[in-house]
C-alpha cells in the first residue's frame, strides 16, 4: 500500500515522445505508482501551441505554455524539448529548485552535462538520462552502476538508425547512399535535414555522453573526433562485401596510450568503418541500434534494440521516472556524477587499428615494389593487395594515355598518425593517380 505523498511531475514538450511519455503515464499511473512505492502526479505538460498536432491525445486542462510556471512546486522534471536553450535553462531552474529532472536531450548533455551535473550535486537533486542514448536499450544505468566496479576497456556503438539504415540497404540492397537516404526519409528515419545523422553530430554527442560515464572523465563535444558517411560510395561497401566485411558509422570510446607521454588516456571518435560479417555489431540491420562493450572482468557484453522512436524513448524516460520516485520514497541525496578520474582526451593520432585503402595508380612494371616502399618508410605494413586493371579506353572508347589499375590495400594494424603520413605520401607519388578512399577496420 503506497504511504507517501503524490509526487508532483512536471512534463516540458508534447513532441513525439512527451505525447507519449503522457499517454503511457496516463494509462499505467496506477501500476507505475505501486513500482514507485508513490503516487504520481500530472501537474501539467509544458508546450509552445496548444492546439498543434500530437501523436498521442492530452487532455486540454493539463496544456501550458508557461513551462517556468509549471517547474515550481514540481518534484520532478522531465524535459522533452530538446535543443540547448531554453532546455538548459528550464533545467537549472528545476535542479536549483530541488528537483529531479529527467531528460532525453543528448545535444544538451554533451555540450552542458558538467554545468547541469554540478548543479544538481549542489542540491542534492538527481539528473536523469538514460533515453539520450540509444532510447529504449538500457545503457546508461549498466554502465553508471552494474558496471562501475569493473574497467571498461573499449566501447564500439552503432548510435545511430538513421545512418544505419542508410549503410544497411547499400549492402543488401545494393542502393547508393543518395537513394538509400531517400528511402529513408520516406519512411520517416530520416529528417527533412538530415545532417545531424548523416555527418555524425548525433553520433558523436553519443560518444561524448558513453565515454564520460565508461571512464569516469568529462569528454567534451569538440574532443570527439567526427566523420559522417557522406563518403561512402556504393563501390566501398560491395568491395567491403567481398572482402567480408560490413560498413558500419561507430561512435567509438576507448582507453589508449599516449604515443608521446606513455600516459593513459582516453579517446573518443566517430566514423564510417570495416567491421567484421563475423562481429555482432555486423548482424545489426536497419534502424537498429547495439552498444558493444568490452571490460576487463565482465568481458564482452553487447545491448541490442531500438535506438529512436517515440514510444521507444519514453519507455526509457518512464524506467527514470520510476527510479527518481523511489529515491524520493527512500530519501537521501543524489548520486554525483563519477568524473574523478580526470584522464586526458587523446587526439585521433594515437588509434592504433587496421586500414583498408582504395587506390588508383599507372598500370606499369615497378608500381607495386614503390607503394609497397611507401608504406614501408611510413611504418605501415601491407597485409593483403587486390589489384585490378581499370579499362584502357574512356566512355567515348578513346585510347587512354595512361592506362590504370586499380589497388586495394589491407595493413596490419598501425597508427593513425603514420597512416596519414603514408596516404600524404601516396597522394604525392607520381604513380598513383588518386587515393580512392580509405576505411579503418574496426572489431577484428
Amino acid at each position: 500500500m503506497i504511504e507517501y505523498r503524490n509526487l508532483r511531475v512536471a512534463i516540458l514538450g508534447a513532441g513525439s515522445v512527451g505525447a507519449q511519455v503522457v499517454s503511457l503515464l496516463l494509462k499505467h499511473g496506477d501500476e507505475l505508482a505501486q513500482r514507485s512505492g508513490a503516487g504520481l502526479e500530472l501537474v501539467g505538460v509544458a508546450v509552445r501551441e496548444l492546439d498543434a498536432p500530437r501523436s498521442a491525445q492530452i487532455p486540454r486542462h493539463l496544456l501550458t505554455t508557461d513551462a517556468e510556471g509549471l517547474i515550481v512546486g514540481a518534484d520532478i522534471v522531465i524535459e522533452l524539448i530538446g535543443g540547448l536553450e531554453p532546455a538548459r535553462s528550464f533545467i537549472l531552474t528545476a535542479l536549483n529548485s530541488g528537483a529531479d529532472v529527467i531528460t532525453a536531450n543528448k545535444a544538451l548533455l554533451a555540450t552542458h552535462g558538467p554545468e547541469l551535473f554540478e548543479a544538481a550535486e549542489q542540491v542534492g537533486a538527481q539528473l536523469y538520462y538514460e533515453a539520450a542514448v540509444a532510447a529504449a536499450i538500457p545503457i546508461i544505468r549498466p554502465l553508471r552502476d552494474s558496471l562501475a566496479g569493473d574497467r571498461i576497456v573499449r566501447i564500439m556503438g552503432i548510435v545511430n538508425g538513421t545512418t544505419n539504415f542508410i549503410l544497411d540497404r547499400m549492402d543488401t540492397a545494393g542502393e547508393t547512399l543518395e537513394s538509400a537516404l531517400a528511402t529513408a526519409t520516406e519512411l520517416g528515419y530520416a529528417e527533412a535535414d538530415p545532417t545531424a545523422d548523416i555527418e555524425g553530430y548525433d553520433a558523436a554527442q553519443k560518444a561524448a555522453i558513453l565515454a564520460s560515464l565508461a571512464f569516469h572523465t568529462t569528454v567534451p563535444i569538440d574532443r570527439v573526433y567526427r566523420e559522417g558517411i557522406t563518403g561512402v560510395t556504393i563501390e566501398e561497401v560491395d568491395a567491403a562485401r567481398k572482402a567480408g566485411y560490413v560498413v558500419k558509422l561507430l561512435a567509438i570510446a576507448e582507453r589508449l596510450t599516449d604515443r608521446e607521454t606513455g600516459v593513459e588516456g582516453v579517446s573518443a571518435r566517430v566514423y564510417p568503418a570495416l567491421v567484421p560479417r563475423t562481429h555482432p555489431l555486423a548482424a545489426v540491420h536497419g534502424a537498429k541500434n547495439a552498444v558493444f562493450i568490452e571490460a576487463e572482468a565482465a568481458g564482452d557484453l553487447m545491448f541490442y534494440g531500438a535506438g529512436a522512436g517515440g514510444i521507444e524513448t519514453a519507455s526509457a524516460v518512464l524506467g527514470d521516472l520510476v527510479s527518481a520516485a523511489r529515491r524520493h520514497v527512500i530519501g537521501g541525496p543524489g548520486v554525483a556524477e563519477s568524473t574523478n578520474a580526470n584522464l586526458p582526451i587523446l587526439p585521433i593520432s594515437n588509434v592504433q587499428t587496421r586500414y583498408q585503402i582504395s587506390l588508383s595508380v599507372v598500370d606499369q612494371p615497378g608500381v607495386l615494389a614503390a607503394i609497397a616502399n611507401l608504406f614501408s618508410e611510413h611504418g605501415v605494413s601491407i597485409e593483403t593487395v587486390e589489384q585490378s586493371v581499370s579499362s584502357t579506353t574512356n566512355l567515348a572508347g578513346e585510347t587512354l594515355a595512361t592506362p590504370g589499375a586499380t589497388l586495394v590495400i589491407g595493413t596490419h594494424e598501425a597508427s593513425e598518425s603514420d597512416l596519414s603520413a603514408t596516404v600524404a605520401a601516396l597522394n604525392s607519388s607520381a604513380v598513383v593517380q588518386n587515393v580512392t578512399s580509405f576505411l579503418r577496420v574496426e572489431g577484428s
